[in-house]
């Protein structure tokens, strides 16, 4: 069976690999709107990602989509990818010296099958200084990822501890993604 990823991100192509090496990229293009708590949204936006690609395929025959999307959750607060360098400060601000909690959901969606899950992890953050959280926004490295930091990036050097899925909190659970797609005969 062919396998698509629908995602543009370095991090979970990078991530994917480490379970299967043939597939093709397709960015979803799915307006991203979902509600309810953390773990149906990342469950509703992976799938919906996966969907999106999968609905767009001329030959949907012998492929399986695979969608992914992470947040951060702060004190209740949802903290997606920052609007610009001042939303970053905010949250990294927050985040400072503080647990926060990834929720990572991955969904697999073919033509006789759909099923979503989630991953959740905790991670620790260091305290940051103004000077600090100034000089990594001057990165940019920052502004593409949820919560403002990354932990496959120089942003890791933050992070005290992860209980839970280091590669849920990069972006694509791994464990969760490779039980997906073993049940469905994805990979074998």
């Amino acid at each position: 069976m062919k396998l698509v990823l629908a995602s543009a991100s370095p991090r979970r192509k990078e991530l994917l690999r480490y379970i299967k090496e043939d597939f093709a990229v397709i960015p979803s293009t799915a307006e991203e709107n979902a509600s309810g708590t953390p773990e149906e949204i990342v469950r509703q936006l992976s799938e919906l990602k996966a969907r999106s690609v999968f609905d767009s395929l001329e030959d949907k025959e012998d492929v399986a989509v695979l969608g992914s999307d992470t947040i951060v959750v702060l004190d209740g607060e949802i903290m997606g990818k920052p609007k610009d360098e001042a939303d970053a400060k905010r949250m990294l601000r927050a985040l400072s010296g503080r647990v926060n909690i990834v929720y990572t959901g991955v969904a697999v969606v073919a033509k006789n099958f759909a099923e979503s899950g989630f991953v959740k992890s905790d991670v620790c953050f260091d305290v940051l200084s103004d000077e600090e959280i100034d000089a990594y926004i001057k990165t940019g490295d920052p502004m593409d990822k949820a919560g403002a930091y990354g932990l496959q990036s120089i942003g890791g050097k933050f992070l005290v501890k992860i209980e839970g899925d280091w590669s849920a909190v990069m972006g694509l659970p791994l464990n969760a993604s490779y039980r997906l797609l073993k049940k469905y005969g994805v990979i074998e």
